[in-house]
């Protein structure tokens, strides 16, 4: 990790625990079917293992109308903040991140903006990950080459992969259901992997 300048982070299920979220989207994709939670959860979970967008196939195994997503459900790591602060000491920190309209402000209510040098969000940007476009976009505007940044994320196909193929450092972190991707390839391996935020910093 020499010479690192940026740190990019994604948002969902990084900075962010969407717990919640998922089990409320789950909870009305049930009632909406009319079957259990139980079933729903572990229908999604079965397609996570086989690196697949389970919630997503599971409403379309059920034939229903996708419940929206609820923002509002969403609550930081109990780590997030600790770990911006401490990072944003010693590198420059952006994030990388397929979202809807208005990620700033998000970030802004959740008390870590200050911690934060360079948002590229996907909503605003046109391009979401894992277009490799929207990695260069971010090198670009914080003007860094990719051997001097780091890509940390939970999802092996947005964030490790089109990251690593570009040149940059890469964390997996291991939270939500992006912890259940099987490893197929050397193209997927990132150089670290982390159970949580915090042991970024024994990395970094």
């Amino acid at each position: 990790m020499k010479n690192i300048k940026w740190i990019f982070f994604d948002v969902g299920s990084t900075l962010v625990d969407e717990s919640r979220a998922y089990e409320n989207r789950m909870k009305r994709a049930a009632q909406a079917a009319n079957v259990s939670y139980e079933y729903v959860y572990e229908t999604a979970l079965k397609f996570y293992q086989e690196n697949k967008k389970g919630d997503l196939e599971t409403i379309k195994l059920l034939g229903i109308k996708k419940p929206e997503w609820r923002s509002e459900d969403e609550i930081l790591y109990r780590d997030t903040e600790e770990c911006l602060h401490q990072l944003s000491q010693k590198y420059n920190i952006g994030v990388i991140a397929n979202q809807s309209p208005g990620t700033e402000k998000r970030l802004k209510a959740f008390g870590i903006s200050p911690y934060i040098d360079l948002v590229i969000a996907s909503a605003e940007e046109g391009v979401a990950k894992p277009d490799r476009k929207i990695f260069e976009i971010a090198l670009s505007r914080a003007a860094c080459k990719p051997q001097q940044a780091v890509m940390a994320g939970d999802r092996i196909d947005n964030d490790i992969v089109p990251a690593k193929a570009l040149g940059m450092k890469t964390i997996w972190v291991k939270q939500g259901f992006g912890k259940y991707w099987k490893i197929t390839s050397d193209r997927e391996q990132a150089d670290y992997e982390v159970g949580s935020l915090s042991e970024i910093l024994e990395i970094l």
